[in-house]
């Protein structure tokens, strides 16, 4: 009798330490995953960090961003304010309060405004937006704060923040199809008036494509009505091009 009790005991003991190691291996669910790849027709923002701090400095942007986002946009582009909803509530039939219970679950299924990606590049962060995040309008906004009030920076580890309008594939071809769909609001208005614009190329992990072609095709696409100033320059074509894959 005793030895059948110390036998069941034992696997029962078994039975609990293998429950507890599957239990080990269960994963939350992620509310907003990183998105796995860039792909062309993507808008976004390029962030460079210190060494070995793409984590913390990501984790920093994604506040960064979403404050910046409620103070341009409004509190609807990431939910529902909830005090507004308490007091609406009062008045509110049940059919309207039901509409925005729909409402407010499609936009908790809705892909965030910023959503990393993860590169295998060192010191480089990148973040897909969506609408209504307009990357150049949203980047220049936030510099142009961090310039006139330095002592209230709230990123410790970011050093430079670029946005991107439109993602292509680094090939010739998909560089003047990106360019046109970019450079046209800007410089193909037949109303508008001539500007002086400069170019400026960054390759990372890139040795396929030369600078100085990228400068001549792009410097092509924008006109000769426009000429090129490279210091009192009234627009700066930003030319990133990085190898992530191996495409």
């Amino acid at each position: 009798m005793s030895e059948n009790k110390k036998r069941k005991s034992g696997s029962n003991t078994e039975s609990r330490a293998t429950k507890k190691v599957k239990r080990k291996w269960q994963v939350p669910r992620q509310k907003h995953p990183e998105a796995s790849t860039i792909e062309p027709g993507d808008a976004g923002i390029w962030a460079t960090c210190d060494m070995h701090k793409e984590g913390k400095c990501t984790v920093e942007l994604k506040d960064l961003f979403n404050e910046y986002a409620i103070e341009m946009y409004g509190n609807s582009v990431v939910g529902n304010d909830p005090s507004n909803d308490d007091e609406e509530d009062a008045e509110a039939d049940l059919e309207t309060k039901i509409q925005r219970e729909v409402q407010g679950i499609k936009t908790m299924k809705a892909k965030p405004l910023f959503q990393p990606v993860k590169l295998d590049i060192q010191c480089v962060l990148f973040f897909k937006t969506r609408d209504p995040i307009e990357p150049v309008t949203f980047v220049q906004r936030l510099c142009s704060d961090a310039l006139s009030n330095k002592v209230l920076r709230k990123s410790r580890f970011v050093k430079r923040l670029t946005p991107m309008s439109r993602m292509g594939k680094a090939t010739e071809k998909s560089l003047e199809e990106v360019a046109r769909a970019v450079l046209a609001p800007t410089f193909h208005d037949p109303n508008m008036s001539p500007k002086k614009f400069a170019i400026q190329p960054t390759f990372r992990n890139h040795n396929v494509m030369k600078r100085d072609d990228v400068i001549r095709q792009i410097a092509s696409l924008v006109g000769k009505s426009h000429s090129v100033d490279l210091k009192n320059y009234d627009c700066l074509i930003l030319v990133d091009i990085y190898r992530v894959s191996g495409d």
